[in-house]
């Protein structure tokens, strides 16, 4: 006897999409993966159909033509007003009865807590922030860029690299051996030389964050620009983290810390060292902890605890993913 499928669990990221159909006893009964989810690039209705192509793979390979619940984790997801109507195409897909919407860092803190307690901190191509409790209540920020007062994230670390290592080759900055690793990269022999190569297209813009792993790269050579530009990311990061547990009053409570993306997962020691001293600092009761989990399984629990599932099925979804 074959058993129910109940969520279909999606983590759709700018550059990949991971799809997992979960039975309601926390088995993963198939997976599939996509390209990237793009709607302000593309279109909604050209990224859900770049969505639907996978999840056609998974309910075939999984034998479902339709699940109980749909907990779909987007990226590019940033408003409520966004969720709301990604939400309603996903609906109008009929993949499930009933459909969530959250960003994908939403993913990320579920997939890192054994429980929806905690916060979490992504910092990626972007960087975000949100933290939920498990009462429903959540604290996040629109995370559109300067225009929310975000910084940070690997793009945003490549450009204010690129920003001093010009002005320290023309004299307008102060000295900075980035000015020497940013094109060294290339093989160029200047940022002027780099600058026209981006500018022309003979580096493709997209490379620029290649960038940031030579930025800390030169900030562990002790460069004073590049270290000041790591330890403010540190600073940043730690005051997201700390305004979102003020917002949801568990500053005096022991709370997970959840770090994910690329430039967190890479662990360099300057950067992780200034976040747990700066959390120490700021929010003793904070417990920060790198997730290296796949997010899509983030998905698949917030999936299951909309339906209710008990914690012998959130435990399962585990096993298949870790095994």
């Amino acid at each position: 006897m074959g058993l129910t499928a109940s969520v279909l669990a999606i983590d759709a990221g700018n550059s990949k999409t991971d799809v997992a159909v979960v039975a309601a006893d926390g088995t993963v009964l198939a997976t599939a993966r996509g390209g990237g989810f793009r709607p302000p690039a593309v279109g909604v209705a050209a990224a859900v159909d770049a969505l639907a192509a996978a999840v056609a793979r998974a309910c075939e390979q999984a034998q479902v033509a339709s699940v109980a619940h749909v907990s779909a984790c987007l990226a590019n997801a940033d408003l409520p007003v966004e969720e709301e109507q990604l939400a309603a195409a996903l609906h109008a897909r009929a993949w499930g009865t009933t459909v969530q919407v959250r960003n994908d860092t939403f993913a990320i803190l579920r997939a890192g807590v054994a429980e929806p307690r905690g916060v979490a901190v992504v910092c990626g191509a972007g960087i975000n922030c949100v933290g939920m409790r498990p009462d429903g209540r959540t604290a996040r920020f629109p995370a559109l860029g300067r225009i929310s007062g975000d910084w940070g994230g690997g793009w945003g670390l490549a450009e204010e690299a690129l920003w001093y290592a010009a002005r320290a080759e023309d004299g307008r900055g102060e000295p900075t051996a980035l000015a020497r690793t940013l094109p060294g990269h290339f093989g160029l022999g200047s940022m002027y030389a780099l600058i026209e190569a981006l500018h022309l297209g003979h580096v493709d813009p997209h490379r620029r964050h290649e960038l940031a792993p030579v930025l800390f790269a030169t900030a562990a050579e002790g460069d004073a620009i590049a270290v000041s530009l790591v330890d403010r990311l540190a600073e940043e990061i730690v005051t997201m983290a700390t305004v979102a547990l003020s917002r949801l009053d568990l500053l005096a409570e022991e709370t997970p810390v959840l770090l994910g993306g690329s430039v967190l997962a890479a662990r360099h020691p300057r950067l992780d060292d200034g976040i747990r001293e700066r959390l120490a600092a700021r929010a003793p009761k904070a417990v920060p902890r790198v997730v290296t989990a796949r997010p899509v399984l983030g998905a698949a629990l917030l999936g299951l605890d909309h339906v209710g599932a008990p914690e012998s099925a959130q435990r399962r979804v585990r096993d298949c993913f870790d095994g």
